[in-house]
């Protein structure tokens, strides 16, 4: 594992500059890049303690703050559901908006020196799983792997899947009371048709969030350590130089 510097910094995005939480690998790479998309609580710290990890695997990380028009007041706290669905419902509002933003953070990486052009992976948790799928959808050249946890509404994104171009993984819970298994089936179903490639890991007995340590409620650390190693073999398997 590398060591790990850490920075904030700003993006200039669609509506203004939008912070983001930067973490990198000390040496002279050049590295591929990892986006980490937020849950709908914003760019809190277990964002940006998963933003450490990827980057200590070899990856220089970048989580942006999405929620950046909704300032000074865009982060809730884990007990506060509604306020997270009121940020989120803000964002949503703006439609296909979020993947200017997710260009613009990518703009930002590719620039840096140390960052390889063209290797840049996505992952999100929560609202980020589905806006990483969003973001394969409708940046097909930009991203070369994606793996969204427990992303709800990709099922509604399904109509963009055909532009889909990079490999897939997606992490699903058994007993999510947001994505019922259902609508996870109708996922698999449809890339399959598509011919995407895709790997689709369902935790018996996990329920949403259960990749947060700071969720103790949901979190399930079995089912978290297990999709940690998938993580880390996606990226590795598909964003090598």
């Amino acid at each position: 594992m590398s060591t790990v510097e850490t920075t904030r910094v700003t993006v200039e995005a669609r509506d203004g500059a939008m912070p983001c939480f930067l973490a990198e690998p000390v040496g002279d790479g050049p590295f591929p890049g990892v986006l980490v998309l937020m849950e709908a609580f914003g760019l809190v710290a277990s964002i940006e303690s998963v933003a450490r990890r990827i980057a200590a695997e070899g990856y220089v990380a970048l989580a942006p703050d999405l929620y950046y028009r909704e300032l000074p007041d865009d982060t809730a706290s884990y007990d506060d559901l509604p306020r997270a669905m009121q940020l989120a419902g803000a964002l949503l509002r703006h439609g296909d908006a979020y993947a200017q933003d997710v260009a613009a953070a990518i703009d930002f990486l590719e620039a840096r020196p140390r960052v390889a052009r063209g290797r840049i992976g996505m992952t999100g948790f929560c609202m980020g799983g589905a806006l990483t799928f969003g973001s394969a959808c409708l940046l097909p050249d930009r991203i070369a792997a994606a793996a969204p946890f427990y992303g709800g509404g990709i099922v509604r994104l399904l109509p963009l899947a055909d532009r889909i171009r990079c490999p897939l993984l997606l992490f699903f819970a058994e007993r999510d009371a947001h994505i019922p298994l259902e609508q996870v089936r109708e996922i698999e179903k449809r890339l399959g048709e598509l011919g995407k490639e895709f790997l689709l890991q369902v935790y018996p007995g996990a329920e949403h969030g259960f990749f947060c340590e700071d969720r103790a409620a949901v979190y399930h650390p079995q089912a978290a350590r297990d999709a940690w190693q998938k993580l880390k073999q996606f990226f590795a398997s598909q964003l090598a130089l």
